[in-house]
């Protein structure tokens, strides 16, 4: 991995296509860290209409939905600040998903630095909270490599692959260094 090639660009409607192989292709293996996916979720449509329903978002201020990219500039996952939250909270949520190819390498790592960066940075966000299911140890490293601290516990969190599931909650504040 070449740790100086960008790691994370805004998400564009061009990606559409490229987004639909890497999640085509990726459905078993993400399927049970995710929300039951709709009916053509992986076609080019399908991630065309998430595109452009992420782009409002983002020119509204909700959200920031980016790709995370290899060391050629592949898409191998996404990362997104997802509930933007202006005013005293200053805050969002961090998610991602990396392609199986892609575990282990420091890409996801790399990527979460970058969008940490663009969150304290050119947003001015003071917060950032992550949740990983209680079992994903990979996740959890990505977000202890990038100086998020555990806060809690929630049971029940999020529906992930059909089931209420707990999560793990944790947060990294602006100015923790």
């Amino acid at each position: 991995m070449n740790p100086e090639r960008p790691r994370v660009r805004l998400m564009q409607p061009e990606d559409a296509e490229e987004l639909s192989a890497v999640r085509t292709r990726e459905q078993e293996f993400l399927a049970p860290w995710e929300p039951v996916r709709p009916d053509g979720f992986t076609t080019v449509a399908g991630q065309a209409d998430i595109i452009a329903a992420s782009l409002r978002l983002h020119e509204a201020g909700q959200s920031f939905p980016l790709v995370i990219l290899d060391d050629d500039g592949a898409i191998i996952g996404s990362m997104v600040l997802s509930g933007i939250i202006r005013g005293p909270f200053l805050s969002a949520n961090l998610g991602y998903w990396v392609a199986s190819s892609a575990n282990g390498r420091g890409y996801a790592t790399s990527a979460a630095r970058a969008t940490l960066a663009l969150a304290f940075g050119e947003l001015g966000l003071h917060r950032v909270q992550a949740a990983t299911l209680p079992h994903n140890a990979a996740s959890q490293r990505v977000l202890a490599k990038n100086g998020f601290e555990r806060i809690g516990y929630a049971p029940r969190y999020l529906q992930i692959a059909g089931q209420w599931q707990d999560h793990v909650l944790f947060q990294r504040i602006a100015d923790d260094d």
